[in-house]
């Protein structure tokens, strides 16, 4: 019994010394300013990802409502003008120059 009473005891004043020093070490102040500029930094790269998110969500909104139709209607265009140059190769005419300006009048 009186050994464990002594166990106990020695357990406990290691356990006292190295609490100690621990809390000494998480209080001192260049721990502190650690964490703070950790915290700092935490936050704002959770805000720059927050606003980065925002802005990818609009440019690709904004993509898919005004640019794929103009590739779309691009696309089209190229592909009439193509089959107008194969029908005028096969009756042996010359094509019409593309107008780029609209038809004049």
């Amino acid at each position: 019994m009186a050994s464990l009473g002594r166990k106990n005891q020695s357990l406990s004043r290691s356990n006292q010394s190295s609490d100690s020093i621990l809390s000494r070490v998480s209080d001192s102040s260049i721990v502190r300013k650690g964490k703070s500029a950790a915290c700092d930094a935490a936050y704002v790269a959770k805000r720059l990802m927050k606003s980065t998110g925002k802005a990818a969500w609009i440019v690709a909104t904004s993509f898919i409502v005004l640019g794929l139709p103009l590739i779309i209607e691009m696309d089209r265009e190229a592909q009439l003008n193509d089959l107008e140059l194969q029908q005028a190769s096969l009756l042996g005419t010359t094509a019409p120059q593309p107008s780029f300006m609209g038809p004049s009048s």
